[in-house]
């Protein structure tokens, strides 16, 4: 059975033209630590079946999954009745 973890906030690229690009994607433990991985490796935890990732609104729950673009994946949120994207409207894990 896959390990379950919500994400709490992201990391995004530094260049303006990166600026939307998450890197990492970083959460809380049950004992209060905090934990970040990069989006290479969450993608490769979800397309193992290792890990699943979601996100919390308006206590609802939405699944962090995986998308293609190109030869590059990539982190997006299951599509729900929320306006804006789930994943960049996090706060930003570097404080």
């Amino acid at each position: 059975m896959a390990i379950r973890r919500q994400v709490h906030c992201v990391t995004r690229g530094t260049s303006k033209q990166d600026y939307e690009k998450i890197t990492h994607i970083g959460g809380m433990y049950a004992d209060g630590g905090s934990w970040q991985e990069t989006t290479e490796e969450a993608v490769r935890k979800i397309m193992a079946k290792e890990c699943e990732f979601f996100v919390s609104k308006g206590g609802k729950q939405t699944n962090v999954i995986v998308g293609k673009y190109l030869d590059r994946f990539y982190l997006k949120t299951e599509a729900d009745n929320t306006e804006g994207n789930n994943l960049t409207s996090l706060p930003d894990c570097r404080g």
